[in-house]
């Protein structure tokens, strides 16, 4: 249920009969027509715009038409008033047993309350992390592992088919430079003393893995030349970070769907196939670039190369997949990669690159928009560097990593539901200062602890009426009586229960979780408002002992606040507390 979309349904139907009517002319496109809350509570309780929007279409002055539109709009026994406002906004008040309805409606449903099926089915591919697999997670991997993940799970709450995917790097040079880089652990755990040159891994994580190396191979490898172990430490020493780095999402709660391998494109002619794809729309050509900005002409030596035409897709030049001296470019199983993507059938696709990969956005949605002939939209979310603070001062490297700060850094300070639900109150764009000192202190200053203390709160409240021979099982709070519950601050927590389908279709359709974490913020805010007032007001408190059925009503309300914080925290990947 979601009451904007009805009330928006309502505004429609009125406009339609206007139509009808001769009121408005025959044609208009109501798409653009919207009802949301107003920018001021105090104007209302839903605000629609279809005035202004018809106003130039329909060749009438907008107050003309949203006055019309009141007159019908007021004939519906959910409105109790519609107001025109400014040029012609509408401001519409609703009637206090639609905002009732509305937890009865939360309550009936339970869990499946702010569901939605706005995604039909249809199928997306969301492709995050995809770090290296060079070492361990850090805490730039940490956000675009939880952005992703309930990202993920926003898409499968709206009703999307989603898919999670981890894009392995494993084809690059990168590999090779473990390969070597644990071959020295290898010889370090033979008992030879070694020195890490500049662009190795000195990270002592890799001394596990010399330490598997030398229980698997024995002494094999000991003074051989690279040829002869290089291919099988970098496959050993690859699947063994896989696993650190499997292990490392598992303690943040993440789990992959599909773990794509990039070595499976080399050799097997996916890239060929991919390119021969665009080079049948005639998008592949040979030819000399432009010397990059800012290079001077004695830097640069033109030479003829294998093109995209990615500038026919939206990208500002066009790009090279193959080098004049016949190797790929990295973009090139990058195309691949995505032309696997859109063969497997996916009808949106969402990459998570980390904020260094800014310059790859115009380019991935110039090859998928070409290999799809436009049918398949890409989405690419940057997620900008994370700062962790402690004391005061910037958290300092692990030593174990050797040179940055790990996710389980992160998770053995603060935990998995504190370090997912913090790097989720900001939008993934924005740089963020991760404070472990303030992500655990138990205040109104830290939105995880406040949201996770309104829940607590109520299962709190349940379990001590409940203790006090008090029915309040859902059979019995989905009978209360709740045209009790008339008090504005009750109300106000109504309505923000009310908005909670609404969020959760904006956010999904925006890519945008972080709205979940404010939305729960400010529901916890409205909750904690209306506790408080009960110690002062006797109406107010979810139990009074003056009277059962205003207390059946308030724990109803207070029950389907839970409902939806438990719902919001389930998509962010967070636990929601029973008791603190």
């Amino acid at each position: 249920m979601n009451l904007f979309t009805d009330i928006r349904t309502l505004v429609i139907d009125s406009l339609a009969a206007m139509t009808a009517e001769g009121t408005l002319p025959e044609g208009l496109d109501f798409a653009n027509v919207t009802v949301e809350p107003p920018r001021d509570a105090a104007h209302g309780d839903m605000a629609t715009n279809a005035a202004m929007v018809l106003a130039k279409p329909a060749k009438s002055k907008p107050r003309d038409i949203a006055e019309a539109l009141a007159t019908k709009l007021a004939q519906d026994a959910r409105i109790t008033s519609a107001e025109v406002a400014g040029p012609g906004f509408l401001n519409l008040r609703l009637d206090l047993t639609v905002w009732q309805s509305v937890l009865g409606k939360a309550l009936h449903e339970g869990e499946a309350y702010g569901r939605s099926d706005m995604g039909q089915g249809k199928k997306v591919n969301v492709e995050y992390v995809s770090a290296n697999p060079t070492g361990p997670l850090h805490v730039g991997h940490t956000r675009g592992a939880v952005f992703g993940d309930a990202l993920a799970s926003l898409l499968d709450y709206a009703g999307y088919d989603v898919t999670r995917e981890y894009y392995i790097n494993d084809g690059g040079a990168q590999v090779d430079v473990l390969a070597r880089s644990a071959y020295l652990r290898y010889l370090e755990a033979h008992g030879q003393t070694v020195e890490f040159p500049d662009g190795t891994y000195p990270g002592e994580y890799l001394k596990d893995v010399g330490a598997a190396l030398k229980e698997k191979f024995g002494d094999t490898f000991v003074g051989q030349p690279e040829d002869v172990w290089l291919e099988q430490v970098r496959a050993f020493a690859t699947e063994m970070m896989m696993d650190l780095i499997r292990a490392d999402l598992g303690l943040l709660g993440v789990k992959m769907d599909v773990f794509y391998s990039e070595k499976s494109l080399y050799g097997t002619g996916r890239i060929e196939a991919a390119l021969e794809s665009l080079e049948a729309k005639g998008l592949i050509y040979e030819g000399v670039l432009e010397p990059p900005k800012g290079k001077k002409p004695d830097d640069w030596e033109p030479r003829e190369q294998t093109l995209f035409k990615s500038t026919e897709h939206g990208d500002d030049v066009d790009r090279p997949v193959k080098k004049s001296d016949g190797a790929w470019t990295y973009f090139a199983p990058d195309i691949a990669y995505h032309y696997d993507k859109v063969s497997r059938g996916f009808d949106m696709l969402i990459d998570i690159f980390g904020a260094d990969h800014g310059g790859y956005v115009k380019r991935m949605k110039a090859a998928v928009s070409a290999l799809s002939d436009g049918q398949v939209p890409l989405d690419i979310k940057l997620c900008q560097l994370v700062k962790l603070f402690k004391d005061g001062q910037e958290f300092k490297m692990s030593k174990r990593a050797g040179t940055f700060v790990t996710l389980r850094d992160v998770v053995d300070a603060v935990g998995s539901d504190v370090t997912r639900f913090m790097l989720l109150t900001r939008k993934n764009d924005q740089g963020f200062d991760f404070d472990l000192d303030k992500a655990l202190e138990q205040s109104k200053d830290n939105p995880v602890f406040y949201v996770q203390y309104a829940n607590a709160r109520i299962c709190s409240t349940l379990r001590k009426a409940g203790e006090a021979g008090i029915a309040c099982d859902d059979a019995t709070l989905n009978a209360a009586d709740l045209s009790l519950l008339t008090h504005e601050a009750q109300l106000s927590v109504a309505r923000k229960v009310a908005e909670w389908p609404r969020q959760v279709e904006i956010a999904a359709r925006t890519n945008e979780p972080h709205r979940i974490a404010f939305f729960l913020y400010d529901l916890a805010s409205d909750l904690h408002g209306l506790y408080h007032l009960g110690k002062s007001e006797e109406s107010l408190r979810f139990v009074n002992e003056s009277s059962q059925s205003a207390t059946h009503a308030n724990l109803a309300l207070a029950r389907a606040v839970s409902i939806v914080i438990s719902a919001g925290l389930g998509i962010l990947g967070v636990k929601p507390a029973q008791e603190m």
